[in-house]
């Protein structure tokens, strides 16, 4: 058995090389030139508004109980149950596997000097879409024959290259702007000339420059793929990706502010690497991109086919694929199948070859996940199950802010997007219900019997605090031992009640309680229950087994109403052919008029009446 000996350093480590990634590279000066410095801290601030509450919320979910190998997947889904974990889990799959073809677009950018050298000096013409077939046939290649192996002993050689590549961007100086303007953009369009060839740019909006970013700031999620390695995964995940996301805060802002002052709008816009022209030494800075490019690749291609495989382990998928895809190889168990359909995935989004529409195509998965983990996080805080109890709180404003401004973004950067993928995620979850795995119905129970619970006691610390107030309500208690003989007294206390007030209608067994009488209690139970839905009635009933009428109606008049007020009236029933049920109620008027309820009569038949 593998020992796990891993700990906060190398949460950190995995969740640093992705956050600070090609996005970092490719995109923070795009975004300077076209929507300026204020509104790329604004995006800053906006896309941490929704990763800082879910690595919150993932990080709750790490200290609510053991945690083993599968990652985010298998922390959702083992806490709020497989319904919710699968539909949640496929959106993740898809997220990581298209997040396969975006680092390999963002590495053959890195390749762009090479390219150009070799067909300078030696006429050799290779074109992107070659370098990223390549690539990606590479790394297929890689997964099916050394799989997890590849790549993870590099991880910190790949940091300490972005670290360098930083280094010599923040000590280049560029071109010192005399105009330090936090607004100033390029203009709504101009025109670029290189090498004979006029381009047109258009700038784009604040929204369509936040999509393609986004990207950027879901590193926070590196780190929980190696749940399984972690000596101690409690305190590891919060704490390794709660640093990073810190360090990646202050290094985003440093890298903006940077570009700002270095380079004019034009510039930025001119070139997607104009990182080269500000740093000390330009060539460590494709270095450091083609570095970040591959280690993302490597972790996404790694982490994606074991999330499928996990999906298909826990029978998300029908039978005859799921066992093609929780396949592993004999000698490491190695998700072959799972694999393969991963790079799959990622040849097609590779044959797009626009960075910017992958990367629309990613923030919507991301977001529909990270608002999906938000939104039960939310629900959990209110149910209060007495099974969820994590030893890392977050708070449950911070899970409201990041739901919210999950689902407002994705509608807000593409609605037919976002409309899709929540009915194709409620669909999803719809079809793992109907298999029994219903997490959110269990979910909105406990969230209801909260709710319930704050607003009786509510209103039980006002009742009677009034008593002359206008507005009464009949909180009527209904007692009566012949219910399935003759339902008068339950008829008039729904009526009495109606919607207006609240009625409690108490069916008694007379006689000691017993494990007889206990089981004639339960079956009366189902009886009102019955008797309830056929008349869709909204009064609460019970039964009660008391040796006499008289102890019945004391025990009765004391009990709390349901509703969190007390009751204000009572009503009992008598009916001429039995002469002693109104003798009953002479001798136990004394009783009635102490327990200060209206005393409501009801002269009830066996004829019934309505």
């Amino acid at each position: 058995m593998q020992k796990k000996g891993l700990g906060t350093f190398a949460v950190f480590m995995t969740a640093i090389s992705t956050i600070l990634g090609a996005i970092l590279f490719l995109r923070f000066g795009f975004a300077v030139a076209h929507v300026g410095l204020l509104w790329t801290m604004a995006i800053i601030v906006l896309g941490h508004l929704v990763t800082i509450p879910t690595a919150l919320a993932v990080a709750e979910i790490a200290t609510n109980q053991k945690v083993e190998g599968g990652g985010a997947y298998y922390m959702i889904s083992r806490s709020f149950g497989l319904s919710i974990g699968g539909a949640i889990g496929i959106a993740l799959f898809l997220s990581q596997a298209i997040s396969v073809a975006f680092y390999i677009i963002a590495f053959t950018v890195s390749t762009r000097d090479l390219l150009s050298w070799l067909e300078a000096s030696h006429g050799v013409l290779i074109h992107p879409w070659q370098v990223n077939y390549g690539f990606m046939t590479l790394l297929t290649l890689l997964m099916l024959t050394k799989g997890a192996q590849v790549g993870v002993k590099a991880l910190y050689g790949v940091v300490a290259v972005l670290v360098v590549a930083l280094l010599s961007f923040f000590a280049g100086t560029g071109e010192p702007q005399t105009q330090l303007d936090i607004l100033r953009t390029i203009p709504e369009t101009f025109t670029l000339e290189e090498n004979g060839i006029v381009r047109t740019i258009q700038r784009y909006s604040f929204i369509e420059v936040f999509t393609f970013i986004f990207p950027a700031f879901t590193g926070i999620a590196a780190g929980l793929g190696l749940s399984g390695d972690l000596k101690d995964p409690a305190k590891a995940i919060p704490r390794g990706t709660l640093w990073a996301t810190m360090v990646g805060i202050v290094v985003y802002i440093l890298v903006a502010l940077k570009f700002w002052v270095s380079a004019s709008p034009e510039q930025l816009a001119s070139d997607q690497l104009f990182m080269e022209s500000i740093a000390i030494w330009p060539p460590l800075i494709p270095l450091g991109l083609a570095a970040a490019a591959v280690s993302s690749a490597l972790g996404s291609v790694i982490i994606a086919p074991r999330t499928l495989q996990a999906l298909a382990l826990d029978r998300i998928f029908p039978k005859a694929i799921g066992l093609s895809l929780k396949r592993g190889r004999k000698s490491d168990n190695e998700p072959v199948v799972a694999s393969i359909v991963t790079c799959i995935i990622g040849f097609f989004f590779v044959s797009l070859g626009d960075i910017n529409a992958v990367a629309e195509i990613i923030s919507m998965f991301f977001m529909v996940t990270y608002g999906a983990i938000c939104l039960v996080s939310l629900f959990e805080h209110f149910a209060a199950s007495p099974s969820y109890r994590p030893t890392f709180r977050s708070h449950w404003l911070l899970s409201l802010v990041g739901a919210v401004t999950c689902f407002y973004l994705m509608f807000l950067m593409n609605f037919t997007y976002a409309l899709g993928s929540l009915i194709i995620m409620g669909g999803i979850y719809a079809g793992l219900s109907r298999r029994g795995e219903r997490g959110m119905v269990a979910l909105f129970r406990g969230m209801l019997f909260q709710l319930s619970r704050y607003l009786q006691l509510t209103l039980q610390r006002r009742d009677r605090a009034e008593l002359d107030r206008k507005d009464w309500r009949p909180m009527v208690l209904g007692v009566s031992q012949d219910t399935f003989r003759r339902p008068g007294a339950f008829d008039m206390v729904r009526w009495l009640a109606h919607r207006q007030g609240f009625g409690t209608y108490v069916h008694l067994i007379e006689g000691r309680l017993d494990s007889r009488t206990f089981r004639s209690s339960i079956r009366a139970k189902q009886g009102l229950a019955d008797m309830g839905r056929a008349v869709k009635s909204r009064v609460s009933m019970s039964t009660i087994v008391s040796p006499s009428y008289t102890s019945a109606i004391a025990q009765c008049v004391q009990l709390p109403g349901i509703s969190g007020q007390g009751n204000n009236a009572i009503l009992l029933e008598y009916i001429d052919e039995q002469p002693q049920s109104a003798q009953e109620l002479v001798s136990n008027y004394d009783l009635l008029r102490g327990s200060q309820l209206d005393l409501c009569l009801l002269r009830s038949s066996f004829r019934g009446f309505g």
